[in-house]
């Protein structure tokens, strides 16, 4: 299966608008755009635009998941506090339920993190700000 083979979800936010870029320092997403954009394929549903915190990231290490380390075999370099990356919606739920979930941006989380994540969490949680909800 190729890229082009792969059925994408429609880029939609959890607002109901367009898709906007996550991150491209380091770049993030399932397909590696910057973007949270999703498919059926994407198991863990990378979708929740997430800045990462040094508590979320050690979380996510406990977890299994070590987003710190870096894989230059992957080109990946490792992600530390502050950088913007796509979570596992199901990932950022266990860390809002032990109190370490990071800020999102509502604007750059794929609506289909709704599955997982009431709106009402995100929304607590956005670092795009207030304006969003006027």
């Amino acid at each position: 299966m190729t890229p082009s083979d792969i059925h994408r979800d429609p880029d939609r936010n959890v607002l109901g608008g367009p898709l906007e870029l996550c991150g491209a320092d380091p770049v993030t997403g399932f397909f590696r755009e910057g973007a949270c954009s999703t498919c059926p394929e994407d198991a863990g549903s990378h979708t929740v635009c997430a800045r990462v915190t040094e508590e979320f990231l050690a979380f996510s290490m406990a977890a299994g998941n070590d987003l710190s380390t870096p894989s230059p075999w992957f080109g990946f370099p490792g992600l530390k506090p502050g950088d913007r990356w796509c979570v596992c919606a199901g990932r950022w739920k266990e860390a809002l339920d032990a109190g370490v979930a990071p800020p999102v941006f509502l604007r750059a989380t794929h609506e289909r993190a709704l599955e997982l994540i009431p709106f009402e969490e995100l929304v607590r949680f956005a670092a795009d700000g207030p304006e969003l909800m006027q």
